[in-house]
């Protein structure tokens, strides 16, 4: 557990020695702002114009859960955010210490590959969480000058968490594979992105691969936690991609001591 702590110091401090965290941070904060405005600008607009067409017929506002519909717009918005930030989270987990040469001081250290995983996965795990947690800064303006269920939204975040750690996981498995970072951030776009439209190709395909593709899709099992619905098979599905890319990750750095 020592040599695990020892790990995640070690790489969460790298993310803000190195420009990576700042410039994440930035552009996660100002996309944040931006869809949350824009979000809440749209239903703002849509309940003004239910109150005019009530008016016009004699008939009051129809009721609308406006902090709802901002907080399930708005946090379903990460899941595109998410898409383009993580790459730029886990690019370097490995890659670097390959293009540096320090991939050989791990390699030889006292300390196991398993450990050596869990230590960078958690480490941009934690980083993660961060960027999560800057979301709650709108979710509580909402709850300042409204009343949204808070339900849904734990269920949305728990969603949002378990998506992110899958996506992390399989961002740090493709770093373990090249020594250029943009090589190991584009490919993790790109892989996350066939994931993410999978239930397009779902649609042509036949009726047996439809819902095998439709399962494989790290989008479509989002959509349950984003709308307050709790189901182990969404949580089982994400849990089991990470525990895949790890499994994947701890071999690909198996094989370099092999080869190495």
């Amino acid at each position: 557990m020592r040599n695990i702590r020892a790990i995640i110091e070690r790489e969460f401090r790298a993310y803000f020695i190195s420009p990576i965290a700042y410039v994440v941070l930035t552009i996660f904060v100002f996309l944040s702002g931006f869809f949350f405005q824009t979000i809440l600008s749209q239903v703002l607009q849509v309940a003004m114009m239910r109150s005019m067409q009530g008016a016009q017929f004699g008939q009051g506002p129809p009721p609308m859960d406006m902090p709802g519909m901002v907080s399930q717009g708005f946090l379903s918005s990460m899941s595109v955010i998410l898409l383009f930030m993580i790459p730029m989270i886990t690019m370097a987990l490995f890659s670097e210490e390959k293009k540096r040469g320090t991939i050989e001081l791990l390699l030889t250290a006292p300390i196991t590959d398993a450990q050596v995983v869990l230590g960078k996965f958690l480490a941009a795990a934690l980083f993660f969480v961060l960027m999560l947690a800057v979301t709650g800064i709108p979710i509580a303006i909402l709850y300042i000058y409204g009343s949204p269920a808070s339900g849904p939204i734990l269920t949305a975040y728990l969603g949002l968490l378990l998506y992110g750690l899958a996506l992390v996981g399989i961002g740090m498995f493709i770093s373990s594979l090249t020594e250029n970072q943009i090589i190991a951030a584009v490919v993790s776009f790109g892989t996350i992105l066939v994931l993410w439209l999978v239930d397009v190709f779902a649609n042509r395909a036949g009726p047996g691969w439809k819902e095998v593709l439709t399962y494989m899709s790290i989008l479509s099992h989002l959509d349950d936690f984003m709308k307050g619905v709790l189901s182990t098979s969404h949580v089982i599905f994400y849990l089991s991609l990470m525990l895949i890319a790890l499994f994947l990750t701890y071999r690909s750095l198996d094989s370099l001591r092999w080869r190495g």
